[in-house]
């Protein structure tokens, strides 16, 4: 039977899993160790929005796991021209052995899961960003070396990352903060499932508007741009609204001395954050980045490689 991952709660019963084999696989990477366990096997990537990190690392897990991987912008495409998800969704299912799309829009996403008959990876969505989540808690646990005990804040705005964050601190007990300006708070919907799931693992969800509230104690600051893709016109009204909400110097002199500083990258410093933040001591934005690429190996290898 064919496992998709559109969403973090399609990892629920096995989360930790992902993130404890991603670091194990890492180690064993980094020890020169070969994994052919995907040769022969085709990843069809389909990109609606451009990325470096989500690109670079699917396409290079495949290569490491021996398999192959095909690039796919909407000009590659008849998908959007015509053709609809369903139908491209039934004719890649009969070529490759697994489809990863980076969309616009969750629905899309969806109907491709629904009418393919290889697994499906979302890549990045308008609601979720799974794949993201299991290389952030890989470094959080490098770091901090648990999950549980631990104040995970995330800063600015309530958008797909934040979702996707939410969900899976839920899943791994951790305390979890969202600090929003007012009208950006993440998605009622996400909340509640989170703060559900929250309850079941004995750790708890707060939504706040108070960026020193989030910051307090925390033993984790994440943030994310504050205008995604698409958003562009919205970005100076945003940029005087969030302007509290910057990870700076002083907004990080609240959190515990040994904080670990993350950010899902691309950055816009002097933005949502300061190159003061974004290149101390206590910033593993680039760890973070480089464990993407293990994070999609173990994802490819409990989708496609059916491990």
């Amino acid at each position: 039977m064919k496992r998709d991952i559109v969403s973090v709660l399609d990892m629920e019963n096995d989360f930790e899993d992902f993130v404890r084999e991603g670091i194990e696989l890492k180690k064993r990477f980094k020890k020169g160790e070969i994994n052919n366990t995907l040769a022969g096997k085709t990843l069809a990537m389909i990109f609606e929005k451009p990325s470096t990190r989500t690109r670079v690392s699917f396409e290079t897990a495949m290569t490491q796991l021996g398999g192959h991987a095909i690039y796919l912008s909407p000009r590659d495409m008849q998908m959007g021209r015509g053709e609809t998800v369903a139908d491209t969704a039934r004719v890649l299912s009969r070529m490759v052995d697994g489809i990863l799309y980076r969309a616009f829009d969750n629905k899309n996403v969806k109907e491709l899961a629904k009418y393919s008959t290889v697994s499906v990876i979302n890549g990045l969505d308008d609601l979720e960003h799974p794949t993201q989540m299991v290389a952030d808690f890989m470094t959080v646990l490098e770091h901090k070396g648990k999950f549980r005990g631990l104040k995970m804040s995330y800063i600015g705005d309530g958008n797909n990352t934040c979702n996707s964050l939410m969900l899976s601190a839920a899943l791994l007990g951790i305390d979890f903060y969202v600090a929003t300006p007012k009208g950006f708070e993440p998605m009622d919907e996400f909340v509640k499932k989170a703060k559900s799931i929250a309850k079941k693992n004995k750790c708890s969800i707060t939504v706040t508007n108070d960026p020193v509230e989030a910051a307090r104690d925390a033993d984790v600051i994440y943030t994310d741009v504050w205008v995604s893709m698409g958003q562009e016109k919205e970005g100076e009204e945003k940029e005087k609204k969030f302007k509290a909400f910057q990870i700076n110097g002083k907004l990080v002199s609240h959190a515990k001395k040994d904080y670990i500083f993350m950010h899902c990258l691309p950055a816009h410093r002097g933005l949502e954050v300061t190159d003061e933040v974004a290149d101390s001591k206590n910033s593993v934005i680039f760890d973070e980045a480089e464990n993407r690429l293990h994070a999609e190996k173990i994802i490819l290898l409990k989708t496609i490689g059916n491990l």
